[in-house]
């Protein structure tokens, strides 16, 4: 792959990044070094290596489902100044 300032440039205006000349040329040596890295993945034989799509195992941590006593209507609304009759009040929405 050809790392140029057009590649730097067509990159910066994907990713919506406004880059000044000067910052194009601090970045064609970083993504040259950037793809060079990657590319050597490829040469890594992975023929006897099985996949890994979960490496660390997913363990649900869901709380136990046990009725408890609720909060009264009076005790959720004592600091509210905004309610009527019984209920909160919010803006109007239309």
């Amino acid at each position: 792959m050809i790392v140029d300032k057009k590649l730097v440039k067509h990159v910066a205006k994907v990713a919506r990044l406004d880059l000044t000349e000067s910052e194009i040329d601090k970045f064609v040596p970083q993504l040259k070094d950037i793809i060079e890295a990657f590319s050597q993945l490829q040469d890594i034989d992975v023929t006897h290596i099985e996949p890994s799509f979960q490496p660390v195992p997913i363990i649900p941590h869901i709380a136990e489902d046990t009725p408890k006593k609720s909060v009264s209507q009076e005790k959720a609304l004592c600091n509210s100044q905004h309610n009527k009759e019984g209920y909160f009040m919010g803006p109007k929405a239309v």
